[in-house]
């Protein structure tokens, strides 16, 4: 059991470090968060529509972890 929640631990940590390389990838200006110019550079069929709604907190930039629900 201990073996299996380690694996786990070690793919969630893996997976989050992928995360954050893409949005380091993305994130083109250095600023932390990733604008709709930056997203669609990046994702040419993203939609305006899909990029508001992942911007939950409205500021017309996607955080990490609103990046991160964009990027699923």
């Amino acid at each position: 059991m201990k073996k299996i929640l380690a694996a786990l631990a070690i793919s969630l940590m893996a997976a989050t470090a992928a995360q954050a390389a893409e949005m380091a990838d993305v994130d083109t200006d250095g600023s932390g968060t990733v604008s709709m110019e930056e997203a669609s550079a990046a994702m040419p069929d993203l939609s305006e529509d899909a990029f508001n709604a992942a911007d939950a907190d409205g500021d017309g930039s996607l955080n990490a972890d609103e990046f991160a629900t964009l990027a699923q």
